[in-house]
């Protein structure tokens, strides 16, 4: 469960010189995600001042970025008991009990699921115009079984709430949803109302050409949209356009173009030589 939001420390305290330049160094590794370093910083602020809530909170998200959930709980716990006003504390509390039901066992797992959902809710509770925290409770509805306190139902009303806070990010709230739900003529056209104001949306094309690619429906549009991305900077995805070449050809070899598809399985592979499903489906091919 990757953080893809970082935000910067500020240490509640007045700061000596030393102190400041300790602050700065921790900042520039939480932006750099160097979570181990910042971890060695952090442990050192909390072990003089163990009544510094942000502190404690930052230490546990960086344990938390290094799918640590072990060691971050302590830490996210006691920036809760400091201070439990603070959503952000809470979410993430949710986001470590959550990663924990998934790796423990069948009789645990339920009781760490109600935990999860009960900070993501109090997370809410504490911020209602908190989209991160929503967002939370809407995923975790949208993957739990009811008698944990999830279901869809809950989850779109949360995509609802979201919506009447951002449009955009409502938007793709209920894409989402509509997807899980197999509401597909739903979110295709959710997804040409967000191109409609964005066109060059790289995230959305991909995702309205991943719907056909997936569903084997609208293949034009997809196969239009993935293209579309290969002309569009594609944000923060290490792998560049890897997956938007390879889905063209899962698309080219759908329509029977298999010479086509072929050329995009290898540029997908060109990119990236280790990517399996390229070369697998270049083997599927002859």
């Amino acid at each position: 469960m990757k953080l893809t939001r970082l935000l910067l420390l500020i240490i509640p305290v007045v700061l000596c010189a030393a102190e400041s330049t300790l602050r700065e160094q921790i900042s520039a590794l939480f932006r750099e995600q160097k979570w181990a370093e910042a971890q060695a910083l952090l442990e050192k602020v909390v072990a003089t001042e163990p009544a510094n809530a942000e502190a404690q909170y930052f230490l546990g998200v960086s344990f938390l970025n290094r799918d640590d959930a072990e060691h971050a709980l302590p830490f996210l716990e006691k920036a809760v008991a400091l201070d439990a006003t603070n959503s952000s504390y809470m979410r993430h509390l949710g986001d470590v009990y959550g990663m924990t039901a998934q790796k423990a066992g069948l009789f645990a797992k339920m009781g760490w699921a109600k935990k999860c959902k009960a900070a993501y809710d109090k997370a809410v509770e504490l911020d209602p115009k908190d989209i991160n925290a929503r967002w939370s409770v809407m995923e975790f509805c949208r993957q739990a079984p009811g008698f944990v306190g999830g279901g869809m139902d809950g989850a779109y009303a949360q995509a609802a709430a979201i919506k009447q806070l951002d449009l955009a990010r409502g938007r793709r709230a209920y894409a989402s949803l509509y997807v899980v739900d197999k509401k597909y003529a739903e979110a295709f056209a959710v997804y040409d109302e967000i191109l409609k104001d964005t066109p060059d949306d790289y995230a959305v094309l991909y995702q309205l050409g991943k719907l056909a690619d997936t569903t084997d429906q609208e293949l034009d549009r997809g196969l239009a949209a993935l293209k579309k991305c290969l002309t569009i900077s594609p944000p923060g995805d290490p792998r560049g356009y890897v997956p938007a070449h390879w889905r063209i050809g899962n698309i080219l070899a759908k329509k029977g173009d298999k010479v086509a598809a072929r050329a995009a399985y290898e540029a997908a592979l060109s990119g990236d030589p280790a990517f399996t499903l390229a070369t697998e489906a270049l083997a599927k091919l002859k």
